[in-house]
């Protein structure tokens, strides 16, 4: 059954599609919140920050072995391409 995901992991182990935040982005503006209250800051000074990036990736393997034609205008908006 067809699926999209929150996570890459679940199609790099063969799910279909994911879409969902960049985690090594993430982790980077978390370092930088870190970093800042290390140095003194306090926690409630500092802003509330949704996701700023979002992957999309698209297993076209997993695709074919369900017989599933993915249009050439999603792949083209996809992050990441699968073969």
């Amino acid at each position: 059954m067809p699926a999209i995901y929150g996570a890459r992991e679940f199609v790099d182990a063969g799910g279909l599609m994911s879409y969902g935040i960049d985690y090594p982005d993430n982790y980077r503006r978390a370092a930088y919140f870190v970093d800042r209250i290390l140095r003194g800051t306090k926690p409630a000074d500092l802003p509330v920050e949704l996701p700023m990036k979002y992957e999309f990736i698209i297993n076209r393997k997993a695709a074919k072995q369900i017989g599933l034609t993915i249009s050439f205008e999603m792949l083209a908006r996809a992050n990441q391409v699968i073969q």
